[in-house]
């Protein structure tokens, strides 16, 4: 099946072009492999002073937060490529565009099926010829890896492979780390639809436990390639530092500014192992 060329989602305000280099980037990754989105619902609690006084622009605005340490940390970053790696759900796809906003990048999202030209024939690539799929995501891979100012939400199917988990490399590699049991909530509550490459019976509304366990299978396969990443965003952690009484309270601002964070980590740390090998 013959590819289409890529298309992208340009970011609100446009940003440079992304830079095509005739060879990939170095990767920014520190270490070595060591071996529509959910209700935007904050928590019960209280934020802000007491006394009665009013909460600050930013505290009523959650996605400027984000849009602040985007601007924070945009310069150290230099315009490198992030890949958001997770099982498919609403919350990774949220945190993306929301990413891919602030930081004024492109945004990229269903690999395959760009290439392709839709889901349709996706799937039929998929269930004709496996092989030739995931042939077609790698070859995506490629393209996009020699790109810059780009927020890539890779499939499932990008940590299978050690080729194409090389191709990660070439940019920040980040972990959306969400709780099973919200992914098969959303699978049932979808119907057909599923947040999982992988077919998922879902057709009826007592499917829970079934998709739970699918899901769960699918998880551990897939855990070990996850964990290569550069770092990772729990949502549960999230949840817990919070003090949110419930996992639906945590944001899609919640998590990406969460991202933001750890990628600020990773570039500072960069940083000084630059300077450290710096000679005197």
């Amino acid at each position: 099946m013959a590819m289409r060329a890529l298309s992208f989602v340009a970011p609100s305000s446009p940003p440079p072009s992304p830079l095509l280099r005739s060879n990939p980037p170095r990767s920014l990754s520190l270490f070595s492999p060591k071996s529509a989105p959910p209700r935007l619902r904050r928590s019960s609690r209280h934020h802000g002073s007491s006394g009665g006084s009013r909460m600050s622009l930013a505290e009523l605005e959650p996605s400027l937060v984000v849009k602040k340490k985007a601007t924070e940390i945009s310069s150290d970053l230099k315009g490198t490529s992030i890949f958001l790696v997770g099982m498919n759900c609403a919350m990774k796809t949220g945190v993306g565009k929301l990413l891919a906003d602030a930081l004024r990048y492109y945004y990229f999202d269903s690999l395959v099926e760009q290439a392709c030209g839709g889901e349709s024939s996706a799937k039929l690539l998929r269930e004709s010829d496996e092989n030739g799929f995931r042939d077609s995501e790698t070859e995506v891979l490629k393209q996009l890896s020699s790109m810059g100012r780009l927020l890539v939400c890779a499939g499932d199917g990008a940590v299978e492979s050690s080729t194409n988990l090389a191709l990660l490399r070439y940019g920040i590699l980040i972990w959306i780390d969400v709780p099973i049991e919200l992914l098969a909530n959303e699978a049932v509550n979808a119907g057909a639809s599923s947040p999982s490459e992988t077919t998922l019976d879902t057709s009826n509304s007592d499917s829970f436990l079934k998709v739970l366990d699918e899901l769960s299978q699918r998880y551990i396969e897939l855990k070990e390639g996850y964990g290569t990443a550069d770092a990772t965003v729990s949502l549960q952690k999230i949840a817990t530092k919070q003090g949110y009484e419930d996992l639906d309270s945590v944001t899609t601002e919640d998590m990406a500014l969460e991202t933001l964070k750890e990628i600020e980590r990773l570039t500072r740390l960069k940083k000084m192992m630059e300077a450290a090998a710096r000679p005197f």
